[in-house]
């Protein structure tokens, strides 16, 4: 999401652009279409500054206009929208700014929110790399093996299970039995791949 930000922990106490990819991509390819990439062509040059936040592929942008010589309480993206596209900006609302507070008291506060939300979901996960493969799973792969075929099984098999200590096949291991000894999560694995065969 595109939006105006403070975030001491990866800008310091600047405030930053935060611009979504693919929304000013697309904005630069239908209002400018020159074909080059719409940072290095026009916002560097206009004199904006990118900052990298940390290793995440995620970026802010200052610059005069946007985040330098402006009113915080009435910031537009219309000096971004110039850079980018060549053509006045004409936004006419106001954006709020996004502040993360970093004390240790919030940062304690946003990793129990984000165990209580993922912590189930990585248990499960952990545990289905070693339950064995459910009644409706082994079904499913029978289904699925005499539509695909032994061979496409074999490869599929192949792949789902390197790195597990799960053995490929056996030459005369019916498909059936080898499915057997399938973990939940390999399972899943085998059956996204055949079902995308």
């Amino acid at each position: 999401m595109s939006g105006f930000a403070r975030d001491t922990k990866y800008y310091g106490d600047r405030l930053v652009y935060e611009p979504l990819e693919s929304k000013w991509a697309g904005y630069h390819a239908r209002h400018c279409g020159c074909g080059q990439d719409w940072i290095t062509a026009h916002v560097v040059p206009a004199g904006f500054t990118v900052i990298p936040r940390g290793k995440s592929g995620y970026y802010g942008l200052v610059g005069p206009g946007l985040t330098e010589g402006v009113d915080e309480s009435v910031l537009t993206t219309n000096a971004l929208w110039e850079a980018v596209t060549g053509k006045p900006g004409t936004q006419t609302w106001y954006e709020s700014v996004n502040v993360t507070c970093r004390s240790p008291e919030a940062e304690a506060a946003r990793k129990a929110e984000n165990e209580r939300i993922y912590g189930p979901r990585r248990e499960r996960a952990e545990k289905a790399k070693n339950e064995l493969a459910t009644a409706a799973q082994l079904k499913y792969l029978a289904t699925l093996t005499e539509k695909v075929g032994k061979e496409r099984f074999d490869a599929e098999f192949a792949e789902a299970v390197k790195g597990t200590g799960i053995e490929p096949r056996a030459p005369r291991e019916r498909t059936a039995t080898a499915s057997k000894r399938l973990t939940k999560a390999v399972a899943r694995k085998l059956i996204s791949a055949l079902v995308g065969a």
